[in-house]
């Protein structure tokens, strides 16, 4: 049985409790991106989880992408706004422009998570107007539905969405052995 692992990024525990479900179900490896090994050649899968910062991969996870070459990539995120939202789904092209040479993306996971109250407050103090797409009343209330994320619910979609990936890696490999 090939070998997976997750490798996450957590501020506020949002992206870890994702990442453990998702380690849980794939029965994979679970890092944070501090720990991670550096030979990573051991894995036939990994999963890159991240929180997001003006727009793209945290920091950390965006100085560790560029070492994830010639494997197959599962990315997933956890924010403050809407899952389907252009922010969101920009995020995840800025994520895989950022990875190493020779990757397969296999798919991608969001979910909402409650943002940092430090960074709650700052974006309060910043707000120019109520039409503000950072601080307004939208915003405000998308960080309201946010401030319950991730639930239950969220966690048992990541753990269907790495059943898929696993479903989907077998179908991958099978090709691959047979020349297509």
């Amino acid at each position: 049985m090939e070998k997976w692992c997750v490798i996450y990024s957590s501020l506020t525990g949002n992206t870890k409790r994702v990442a453990e479900a998702m380690a849980e179900e794939a029965e994979a490896d679970l890092f944070s991106v501090d720990e991670a090994p550096a030979d990573l050649s051991a894995y036939a899968v990994v999963a890159l989880g991240y929180w997001l910062r003006r727009g793209a991969p945290d920091p950390k996870m965006l100085a560790f992408l560029p070492r994830i070459e010639e494997i197959d990539v599962v990315l997933f995120q956890t924010h403050g706004t809407d899952p389907g939202s252009e922010h969101a789904v920009t995020a995840f092209a800025r994520a895989g422009y950022a990875l190493g040479k020779g990757c397969y993306i296999a798919g991608t996971f969001a979910c909402q998570g409650r943002i940092h109250p430090k960074i709650v407050e700052k974006r309060k103090k910043e707000a120019a107007a109520d039409d503000d797409p950072h601080a307004g009343k939208k915003a405000q209330a998308r960080w309201q539905r946010a401030a319950s994320h991730p639930d239950e619910e969220d966690l048992q979609k990541a753990r269907a969405f790495m059943r898929v990936m696993q479903e989907k890696r077998l179908k991958r490999v099978a090709r691959l052995e047979a020349g297509k």
